[in-house]
């Protein structure tokens, strides 16, 4: 019989991705195994989870946003993002956090709850306040400690002294583990890796155990039975992600125009965000404007329908933790372009993709720009890449085989507490 489980979130969202994501993949993979779920949640998913849930919505406790959300809102939108996420958008989830506790306890015990699991953030340093709800807590699996390559790491609009302001926040939530010791008191915590477990707090209580955040649906992300012929109409990349400074697209685009020499060769943009103009215009100024498409946000059946009409994925992305458009990729059969920095290290092999070193700029895209020339010229090589990470996916990084995994777990966790 399975233990009963409470999933506590800020957002459980396929629309907002990242880690977003991985609450709402929890769940409806442990409620299609029968298993009693519920979920806390911020009201900002209701409209989604609505769509996607059905009967199983009767599950889900949702946090409205009160004066305090709405203040911190206001506050951080006078600041740089990163120091927003880190100060007041800190804040606001660990006021999420304090209802959420108060309703996680109230559930605990009406639903006779075994274990509940805090999924995200995925940040090990960000503070937990899930201890004390009658139940044991599982945190994770977090993914982090990220830094950016040394080569790289004056990032361009970058404003002076931004980075001991951020280190500064970042110490202080660090401090907040002993004060808020959700982590500290947690009966396991997991992690992605092992850089990730030296970014815990110390003298944990708990066990600390490794499990890959990132995963995909087989079932969605199919392989095409039959590539399309690259004979008369060229080689297809896409990149997949919010369009924000450190997915580096931009290094994409230089990469295209260094060889436009090869007919028909085309990049497709899959995703939004505030990089969208510049890089729009970049594709203008570098005259490769009619070879790049930008198609903006899609839903992941629409997205997995266009990833089958590629050749093959490129991420260059300088601050990637995890990287689930990877396995995407190479579920449905892409070899995958990255930069060997992060989570892409933990998914692509040499059989199944490029791994470039971001010793500088000019070495990132002239890395990108071999790589796809590679693949535009050997179609046999881009079929054995894609057919590699296809079995690698199955392998190790699909959803059914996290929801076992994490079943043993909470199996383990409840046995020890019984």
């Amino acid at each position: 019989m399975h233990p009963r489980v409470l999933i506590v979130a800020e957002h459980a969202s396929l629309r907002f991705g990242g880690e977003a994501a991985l609450p709402l993949h929890f769940f409806v993979g442990l409620r299609k195994r029968g298993v009693e779920a519920w979920l806390i949640v911020h009201a900002r998913t209701r409209a989604e989870l609505q769509t996607r849930l059905g009967s199983d919505i009767n599950r889900v406790t949702f946090i409205e946003d009160d004066w305090f959300h709405r203040l911190m809102w206001k506050l951080g939108n006078f600041l740089p993002d990163k120091v927003s996420y880190h100060s007041t958008g800190l804040l606001s989830r660990l006021r999420t956090q304090i209802t959420a506790r108060r309703l996680a306890k109230n559930l605990v015990a009406s639903h006779a709850i075994d274990v509940v699991h805090q999924p995200i953030p995925v940040s090990p340093k960000e503070p937990s306040i899930m201890a004390g709800l009658g139940a044991p807590v599982i945190i994770g699996p977090m993914n982090g400690n990220m830094s950016y390559p040394p080569a790289l790491a004056k990032r361009p609009g970058q404003k002076p002294g931004s980075d001991i302001v951020l280190k500064s926040l970042r110490f202080l939530a660090n401090q907040l583990h002993h004060i808020l010791p959700g982590k500290k008191l947690a009966e396991l915590l997991l992690v992605a890796n092992e850089r990730t477990r030296i970014a815990l707090p110390t003298m944990n209580r708990g066990k600390v155990k490794t499990l890959v955040e990132n995963g995909v649906d087989p079932d969605l992300w199919q392989p095409v039975t039959k590539r399309r012929s690259r004979a008369e109409d060229g080689l297809k990349i896409v990149f997949m992600g919010r369009l924000i400074e450190l997915k580096r697209v931009d290094l994409a685009i230089v990469a295209l125009f260094q060889l436009r020499h090869i007919p028909g060769l085309r990049l497709t943009v899959i995703g939004d965000g505030p990089e969208r103009p510049k890089l729009e215009s970049l594709a203008l100024k570098y005259g490769v404007g009619d070879r790049v498409e930008f198609l903006g946000w899609r839903e992941q059946n629409e997205a997995s329908i266009l990833l089958e009409k590629a050749d093959c994925l490129i991420l260059p992305s300088i601050h990637e933790c995890g990287g689930a458009v990877v396995l995407e990729a190479m579920s449905i059969g892409l070899p995958v372009i990255a930069t060997a920095w992060g989570g892409p290290l933990d998914y692509i092999t040499p059989d199944t993709g490029f791994l470039v070193e971001p010793a500088s700029e000019a070495a990132l895209v002239e890395g990108f720009a071999t790589a796809i020339e590679c693949l535009a010229r050997d179609p046999d090589l881009a079929r054995r890449m894609g057919e590699a990470g296809r079995r690698r996916v199955l392998e190790h990084f699909t959803w059914p085989s996290k929801i076992d995994e994490i079943l043993m777990h909470y199996r383990d966790v409840t046995e020890q507490n019984g």
